[in-house]
């Protein structure tokens, strides 16, 4: 089953800065091909099921071999069984009707 999935991992006991912990998060994503848009807030990524989630499993994995004692994430994520829908599907739907 394709999902999309929004996350924001956050490291806890590592100090005010965590930039580094998210971009190590997103080596894992690029090192496992899946398609991943970062932004401002989190990380949106769109694949099938299993690998969505395991890749946010090794973003844990990750984040706490870098020393982060904790690591915290919201998700939210959706399905569909109508059609396929990708991240940018989305995007340009709503572009569409604000142009």
């Amino acid at each position: 089953m394709r999902v999309i999935a929004d996350f924001s991992l956050v490291p806890m006991g590592v100090g005010l800065s965590v930039s580094r912990y998210v971009a190590a998060c997103h080596e894992v994503l690029e090192e496992r091909g899946i398609s991943h848009q970062l932004h401002a807030y989190g990380t949106n990524l769109e694949g099938e099921w299993e690998e969505v989630f395991d890749a946010i499993r090794a973003c844990h994995e990750r984040v706490h071999a870098m020393g982060a004692p904790r690591v915290s994430t919201n998700m939210r994520f959706g399905t569909r069984t109508d059609r396929v829908q990708t991240l940018q599907d989305k995007v340009e739907s709503v572009t569409r009707k604000l142009s």
